[in-house]
């Protein structure tokens, strides 16, 4: 796939190596701050994070390295930077991760302490080593290298980073962030280095990232638990009410059954459903992982494209009544759901609350009342495998990795991708290294140190490769950017 002459390819991987050991120092500064933002304790080192990150950008070369303020400064501060190319004509992009971890502490498995980078062989241990400081931070090695590659003093693109705080706390305050700054923040494309790819032998490019709205749903009957014997069988019971909703939510081939659930589904491609086909997937290795004992989902369709492809509906929580030890026999006065549906391109989760809401009072017996609470939606965001931008990332991605075929994948999470997509009006594309063995979220975290490197040597090339491949001339807003704009 990559045509990138060797020359180009080993006076990259020289300056890497020159500058390896001092990009590993940094980045372990780095990973020393418990940037947790889920835990109030830990503001100040969200903040402390964000500043040192500021810092070593500004360091790196780009001329405009800020700390943003979220929510009216009750937020986690976000960091954003700017390389102007010095060509008027060039695109821009902007590149989104975050620099906040999941809570971690030694008694949770680990067999270091998590905030103290530890290199064991070719692996790097430490709280973000993956997610996401290690991606993010890759990238100020890679316009480095980008630059000693082409002689440049600023980068083939106009190069803007926005590196969120909060992420791992539901960016809370994202999206505002993004529409308040969106004249700042215009680009032609946007890269995401917070995704994976399928293995360290399989290079792949992800295209998309499901959507997600989530609720909780809670059924009242009588004002107080009753005796089983004097009203059972009398008076409406809510957790059974609870229960019949759980038992119609899918059909018998597993079909959300939901009115219009479907309407808006982007069916998969026979392309799409080929590419997937392709890569190496071992289910009995998948059910290991999960601890499951066998697979289920929407008939007519494979796991991966169950997981990648398709809208679901999950109970993630039921309950109501005595819980306690021993027979209580009562008819509870409520009981309560909790259900989340994962959804896919060109979906609308404003959409499907609406279809959630009808559904449950259509069902929800007469005695019984209900209230619904809805979570904040995360949007599904897809890219066309066609686009220009995507080919690009994937050729400096098959550069980096000698000319490997890059593959396609999906992820079955959700992230606030769409939100850069929906108000910035710019394609957004993947570009991460980690595999599935680093650990997101879980004891002993780690990057593999060579795929990290060749995250470095995907954005020393790809630069150059946008700069040809994106439209020429300052970014402008979408038509449905600007629409959206002129609503508010």
């Amino acid at each position: 796939m990559s045509d990138t002459p060797d020359s180009a390819v080993q006076t990259v991987r020289t300056y890497i190596e020159q500058h390896r050991a001092a990009f590993l120092d940094d980045l372990a500064e780095w990973l020393r701050i418990p940037s947790v933002s889920a835990q109030p304790a830990h503001a100040p080192d969200v903040r402390r994070s964000a500043e040192w990150l500021a810092a070593k950008l500004a360091e790196t070369g780009f001329p405009v390295a800020e700390v943003w303020e979220t929510g009216d400064g009750a937020g986690a501060p976000a960091v954003f930077a700017e390389w102007p190319s010095g060509d008027p004509a060039a695109p821009t992009v902007l590149v989104y991760g975050h620099h906040d971890v999941q809570p971690a502490a030694r008694e949770d498995g680990w067999n270091t302490d998590p905030f103290d980078p530890v290199v064991l062989g070719n692996r790097l241990y430490a709280r973000g080593a993956a997610d996401d400081k290690g991606q993010v931070f890759f990238h100020t090695l890679g316009v480095r290298a980008h630059l000693a590659l082409t002689g440049r003093t600023a980068p083939a693109v106009t190069l803007k980073l926005l590196i969120e705080g909060e992420e791992e706390s539901g960016s809370t305050h994202f999206r505002e962030l993004v529409e308040r700054h969106r004249t700042r923040l215009a680009a032609d494309a946007v890269i995401v280095s917070d995704t994976g790819m399928w293995s360290e032998s399989t290079p792949t490019v992800c295209t998309g990232m499901r959507g997600v709205a989530d609720c909780e749903i809670t059924l009242y009957g009588p004002d107080q638990d009753l005796h089983s014997g004097a009203f059972g069988g009398a008076v409406p019971n809510p957790a059974t009410a609870a229960a019949r909703l759980v038992a119609a939510l899918h059909d018998e081939d597993e079909r959300v059954t939901i009115p219009g659930f479907y309407d808006d589904v982007a069916e998969l491609t026979d392309r799409e459903r080929e590419l997937i086909a392709e890569l190496p997937f071992d289910e009995a290795s998948w059910l290991a992982t999960a601890k499951s004992y066998a697979t289920l989902g929407e008939t007519g369709y494979t796991t991966l494209e169950r997981v990648w492809a398709r809208p679901t509906a999950e109970v993630n929580g039921i309950g109501g009544g005595y819980q306690g030890p021993g027979g209580k026999t009562i008819v509870p006065a409520s009981a309560h759901l909790k259900l989340s549906f994962r959804l896919v391109a060109d979906q609308d989760p404003d959409k499907i609350e609406a279809a959630v809401r009808d559904w449950v009072a259509a069902r929800v017996p007469a005695g019984i009342r209900h209230e619904i609470v809805f979570g904040a939606p995360t949007r599904p965001c897809l890219t066309p495998l066609g686009h220009p931008a995507l080919q690009a990332v994937a050729r400096s991605m098959s550069t980096a990795f000698d000319g490997a075929k890059i593959r396609f994948t999906r992820e079955g999470g959700s992230g606030p991708a769409a939100d850069l997509r929906d108000v910035l009006g710019a394609p957004v594309l993947f570009l991460g290294i980690s595999v599935p063995s680093d650990g997101w979220h879980a004891p002993n975290e780690k990057v593999e140190l060579d795929l990290l490197l060749k995250g470095v040597e995907a954005t020393a090339h790809l630069w150059s490769d946008l700069a040809t491949a994106l439209p020429a001339g300052p970014p402008t807003a979408s038509p449905a950017a600007q629409s959206a704009a002129a609503l508010r």
